[in-house]
């Protein structure tokens, strides 16, 4: 199969002659959400009427289970079936793998008595009624055996990750020991629960031998082979779609219980079942942002230049997981020192599974450096931004890598114009009103640029439509109207032509939703499969005697309007479909990294400015205003960019002000386990914002000229956050979040 492996230009989407790209296009399937009418997991019809699963968790953080008394929920009105580790389904050990190329392996539901945190999933009923499954559920007499457990984050006792080391440039220490301006900082951030809309379910049923799963995942391919590996049927006969997913923001890149139940229990059944979890269980049986504690050593001149640069930090993972959360890896490429360590440790602890957050490492290490340059700005009496100008560097600062294009200086610069940072007081506690306490703050943002092998289908019909099929994912971020948008300015029609089928494991690959890699890996896929059917359809053009293009250069054939073309002469697509081909013409094309694309250091930049007010007498930080600029590469959509973007500046302000879980120590459970008690920005609490991106095309990225908006928005505001508190009110926080409580405290003292 062709394959683009080159970022050669330029090509239809770098000409936009069309001015598709960049186009503020409303959202391809906006109108089915807006109006209830997209059905996502659970909500999908069914061809019989179902059953309702309910899934139970684990009482205890470690042990294991005695004995469990199922008599009287298997006795209770409308139960079909009742699942534990004394009675569990037939299904595959955990583990196997029947094929070398699957992207998982078994995991089998309840093969062990082992309970390894607290809410794990240990049961299962399914009923005729969602509220028959959750009555007979309650009637579960489960008797355990705690074990000892460790459910408190020690960072003292972190240790460095297995196959890990400390990264090392030159002699921190030494360089360290000997700046005349030091900053030795440490920053701690709390658990956080990613929340999404909509929990994880799933809707599944039979079709002869094959098993259709719809079900709230960002990625396709990995759920579709770790149900074919558990049930152990081949995995062609396992359809899984995943066409609307209510948000996920990394924490619905793994799946779960609800899957693999569904399917089970479809299969014993003979009838389609639906599972989703509760509001409370998503808070343990899904993966969560893990706390952190980081010290940040910085060393400099007396004129600002970085002489020691040192991010370590320390993280916690469940057990029998690896999970690390890389809070300093982001660090190594941002600002210029001759003398480096950065480095992770991590405890292992009897909680639930921590996982990927939205900027996983990024989000919560930004929080840290960040105010730490603050502070160095302020011991050199420098304003912010320029400490930062003085340490730009000219290339990566270890691996000495070209930048694909950088920007940062840029936004700062640009940013800082827009948003009147001139106009900051340069020490704390100089602007008030009234009982509020005014100041700003900024942060830089770097988030890393990746790109994944992808595979697309496009097709031409015979009334001209065209239709792109891909096994893609969108996660909320807008994927169906990217893919639209590139595919109709490569095929040369409207957008309102293109039909977008995503979300489907019978469709071409894609590597799913996240990590920022999701526009840039489908939509390379999608031009590739472009280009190849504009050639395809010119050499059935030319060689057509029927076509008035017919004798002409394939190398002269070109498409716009809705026609192709050549010397002046042209007909429809669909004219020329309809004859050739009635049927329709489709290709599957693929993209690919270039083979030197990783020789440069590729990232997405920003930089976040706050006004905040801070209450000298309750302690409460109001936002009065933000702005953040950024450079993101070529911009496909500039209404779905920037509503990433601000949407992830308003989860930087849940970080900096409202955002934390913590462990109730006595069970291992978290104490927040509903939106009642843990706590997010409400409306009232954005009341201004806006984010813009300035023009840029990274030709070393990929064909499309692109980087991701996905995460790069939440990177850094937090700081900015924390950074404007102090220059207000003079209190410097380094404990996330700064509630009113920690700021009463500092304020006290003045």
């Amino acid at each position: 199969m062709p394959s683009v492996t080159d970022y050669a230009l330029p090509n239809p989407v770098s000409e936009n002659r069309a001015g598709v790209i960049g186009r503020p296009v409303d959202r391809y399937e906006g109108p089915l959400k807006v109006s209830g009418t997209a059905p996502y997991a659970y909500e999908v019809p069914t061809p019989s009427p179902p059953a309702y699963g309910y899934v139970v968790g684990a009482e205890i953080g470690a042990g294991r289970i005695v004995a469990i008394d199922d008599a009287a929920a298997l006795a209770s009105p409308g139960v079909k079936l009742v699942w534990h580790c004394f009675r569990t389904p037939a299904q595959a050990e955990r583990g196997a793998k029947t094929y070398a190329s699957a992207q998982a392996s078994a995991e089998p539901v309840f093969d062990s008595d082992q309970v390894l945190f607290w809410g794990q999933p240990v049961a299962f009923v399914c009923a005729d009624t969602p509220e028959n499954a959750r009555e007979a559920a309650a009637l579960l007499a489960i008797r355990y055996e705690a074990a000892p457990a460790d459910f408190d984050f020690d960072p003292l006792r972190a240790e460095l990750p297995r196959g890990e080391e400390d990264a090392r440039t030159g002699d921190f220490e030494g360089a360290f020991a000997a700046a005349p301006v030091q900053v030795d900082a440490l920053f701690t951030t709390p658990i956080q629960n990613h929340c999404q809309m909509e929990p994880c379910a799933t809707t599944a049923w039979f079709e002869g031998d094959t098993l259709v799963a719809h079900t709230s995942n960002q990625s396709i391919k990995r759920p579709q082979h770790l149900l074919a590996e558990t049930l152990q049927i081949h995995r062609d006969k396992v359809h899984l779609m995943s066409r609307y997913v209510g948000g996920g923001f990394g924490g619905k890149g793994p799946s779960y219980e609800d899957l693999t139940l569904a399917a089970l229990a479809a299969r014993d059944l003979a009838q389609p079942v639906k599972v989703a979890f509760t509001r409370q269980q998503m808070f343990h049986a899904s993966i969560h942002r893990p706390a952190t504690v980081q010290r940040v050593r910085l060393g400099a001149t007396a004129d600002g230049r970085l002489t020691a640069f040192a991010l370590e930090a320390a993280t916690h993972c469940a057990r029998h997981d690896a999970f690390v959360e890389h809070a300093a890896s982001f660090s190594r490429a941002l600002y210029a020192a001759p003398n480096r360590l950065t480095g992770h440790r991590v405890v292992k602890l009897d909680i639930p599974v921590a996982g990927a957050m939205r900027a996983p490492g990024e989000a919560v290490g930004m929080l840290s450096l960040e105010g730490a340059m603050d502070e160095l700005a302020e011991r050199l009496d420098l304003d912010p931004i320029e400490l930062r100008r003085r340490n730009e560097p000219a290339a990566h600062p270890e691996t000495g890598a070209p930048f694909s294009a950088r920007q940062l200086v840029e936004c700062m610069t640009d940013g800082a114009l827009r948003f009147g940072w001139s106009r900051r007081k340069p020490r704390p506690r100089l602007t008030r009103d009234g009982e509020w306490w005014v100041g700003m703050g900024m942060a830089a943002a770097i988030r890393g640029n990746f790109l994944l092998p992808a595979k697309a289908a496009i097709s031409v019909m015979a009334d001209g439509t065209v239709i792109i099929r891909q096994g893609m994912t969108d996660i909320g971020t807008g994927t169906y109207t990217i893919l639209a948008q590139i595919t109709a300015e490569t095929m040369g029609v409207p957008v309102e032509q293109v039909v977008v089928e995503i979300g489907d494991s019978g469709f071409a690959p894609a590597p799913g939703s996240g990590g920022q890699f999701g526009a840039a890996s489908a939509g390379s896929a999608a031009l590739a499969t472009g280009m190849l059917l504009r050639k395809t359809l010119a050499e059935m053009a030319v060689a057509d005697p029927g076509s008035p293009l017919h004798g002409a250069p394939v190398a002269s054939v070109d498409f716009r309007d809705g026609l192709i073309t050549a010397e002046n002469r042209s007909e429809t697509l669909a004219a020329l479909v309809a004859r050739l081909a009635p049927a329709g013409v489709t290709v599957e094309g693929a993209s690919s990294p270039a083979p030197d694309a990783r020789n440069f250091a590729q990232h997405a930049y920003g930089a976040t400015f706050v006004e905040v007010a801070v209450s000298d007498v309750t302690g409460e930080v109001r936002i009065r205003r933000m702005l953040g600029a950024f450079a993101c590469g070529r911009i496909l959509n500039a209404k779905t960019a920037r509503s990433q973007i601000t949407g992830g500046m308003i989860w930087g302000v849940g970080t900096a002000l409202h955002e934390v879980n913590k462990v109730d120590t006595r069970y291992g459970s978290f104490i927040g386990q509903d939106l009642g008690g843990y706590l997010i920005p409400a409306h009232a609490d954005i009341v201004d914002i806006d984010a813009y991106f300035l023009p840029e095309v990274d030709d070393k990225a990929n064909p499309l000229g692109i980087k991701g908006v996905g995460e790069v928005g939440i990177c850094g505001v937090g700081a900015a956050v924390a950074n404007a508190v102090y220059n207000a009110c003079g209190v410097r926080l380094r404990d996330y979040p700064l509630t009113p409580d920690k700021l009463l405290a500092g304020l006290d003292a003045f």
